[in-house]
């Protein structure tokens, strides 16, 4: 099956979304009990962290941690935002550098400045999108970054998006509470499929439709540890407490370079497996034997799959023992702890 669908759902009680790129699961959306990225609070600074640079805080769904804090007293408030999820146990990981992110726009708090994504090349298209922005900008103070999906899109629909989320900057900008709140909820799965999958792509609403176009399947496969690789190879991907660790098997493959393709194909299919897994974190690859002189390709493969993920990952680089490791955000739950 060609083409991409996105489908919008429940299941067990909880708001889906995946998206179906020519027949392969390519990402998925799970709403979790943990407070969503993107929540604003008005926190209540707690107390700090020596050696850490960084503070603890009071907010209304339990404890965050601030880093970076100059000049900030226990008792004071603030506003922050939830950037990821945190590890069972730990708290919420927030800062103080707003965001508000929609289709089209993302407004930037103490960031000014009009900014147009790369992307955007044609120098035409790039006058109309700040036309647009200066007609509906009008806060010297809020930033502006234009998303790719800016392209193709109607004017007038940027600019109801831009004023939509200056709207909701001025709003939450303005508040003079003193006691720890909720000011604004991060997107749920369907608001970010709307807001992130912007591609051309059939959609799908119908209640149940997880299970009548084979998701719940595709779920069950994504939950194991095993994930095939083209050519033969398998990934074993296996979440610990302390980091993922992903084991390269080149299958039957018995040829001289069985392990380098292995790894490459392991390159490609990682971004992909690591999202709709929804794990992060430290990322520790156990690859395939394959020779020292091979391995700028495979950094190489690896960057550019990742230069299409939209989670920041860092690629560390090898250890002695010739492993690779990355480092994750945790911009999502664990498919297995949020799904039983």
């Amino acid at each position: 099956m060609k083409g991409r669908s996105i489908f919008l759902d429940h299941i067990e009680g909880r708001e889906a979304a995946a998206l179906i790129a020519d027949g392969q699961l390519d990402d998925l959306l799970v709403d979790a009990d943990a407070p969503r990225p993107g929540t604003i609070y008005r926190a209540i600074a707690d107390r700090p962290v020596k050696g850490q640079g960084g503070m603890f805080l009071k907010t209304p769904d339990g404890s965050a941690f601030l880093r970076q804090v100059k000049g900030l007293s226990p008792g004071q408030p603030l506003l922050v935002q939830v950037t990821g999820y945190a590890e069972p146990g730990k708290a919420l990981p927030v800062t103080q550098k707003l965001l508000f992110k929609s289709r089209y726009a993302i407004v930037t708090p103490g960031a000014p400045g009009l900014n147009i994504s790369r992307s955007i090349k044609e120098d035409d298209r790039r006058d109309q999108l700040l036309e647009i922005a200066h007609d509906v900008m009008s806060d010297e103070a809020l930033g502006l970054i234009l998303r790719s999906s800016c392209a193709d899109a109607d004017g007038d629909e940027i600019a109801d998006d831009i004023a939509q989320m200056v709207s909701l900057a001025a709003r939450v900008l303005s508040d003079v509470g003193s006691g720890m709140e909720t000011l604004a909820e991060g997107d749920g799965p369907h608001m970010l499929a709307w807001r992130d999958w912007v591609g051309p792509a059939d959609i799908l609403t119908d209640q149940g439709c997880f299970e009548t176009h084979g998701i719940l399947d595709a779920l069950d496969q994504a939950k194991g540890t095993q994930i095939r690789l083209e050519g033969g190879g398998a990934l074993y991907i296996e979440p610990t407490r302390a980091l993922v660790a992903v084991d390269v098997n080149t299958g039957a493959d018995a040829s001289l370079a069985a392990g380098l393709k292995a790894n490459m194909a392991c390159a490609r299919a990682l971004p992909r497996a690591l999202r709709v897994k929804g794990l992060g974190g430290q990322i520790v690859l156990d690859l395939a034997p394959m020779p020292k002189k091979d391995r700028r390709s495979f950094e190489t493969a690896l960057r550019q799959a990742f230069r299409a993920d939209d989670i920041d990952t860092s690629l560390v680089g090898w250890t002695p023992l010739g492993h690779f490791e990355l480092q994750r955000k945790r911009a999502r739950m664990p498919l297995t702890e949020v799904l039983i």
